[in-house]
């Protein structure tokens, strides 16, 4: 009922950049936080960034001054600008989303199905 489409990766060459996209969709009372997380092969999945509905930020420290996380309330879309590209930001990255369904309901983490980026040197 509620789904999280992810849209924007690829390949690029280190020193490029993507745009990251993920639109939610369904029965939605209101989202809370959202944010990208990112797992590379053989690793623990991380977080990239995240942003409140109120518009508060968290990076991981990695991608502090390459990455920027956007959203727009209006269109439940959560954006992630990656520049400066580097090899090791190579993996799958997945968008999240806190999402009351209805107004008694409790809020929920839900998650996309991913998208690659990879990174080439």
């Amino acid at each position: 009922q509620v789904q999280l489409v992810e849209s924007g990766g690829g390949l690029v060459q280190a020193g490029g950049s993507l745009r990251l996209s993920c639109v939610v969709s369904g029965r939605i009372f209101s989202i809370s936080s959202m944010g990208w997380y990112r797992q590379a092969p053989g690793n623990q999945r991380e977080l990239v960034a995240t942003i409140t509905s109120a518009g508060k930020i968290n990076y991981q420290d990695s991608v502090k001054g390459r990455f920027t996380i956007s959203r727009d309330n209006t269109k439940n879309t959560v954006f992630l600008q990656m520049n400066s590209l580097k090899p090791e930001d190579t993996a799958v990255y997945y968008c999240s989303a806190g999402i009351r369904q209805h107004v008694s309901a409790a809020t929920l983490p839900y998650w996309g199905q991913g998208t690659q980026v990879t990174v080439s040197s």
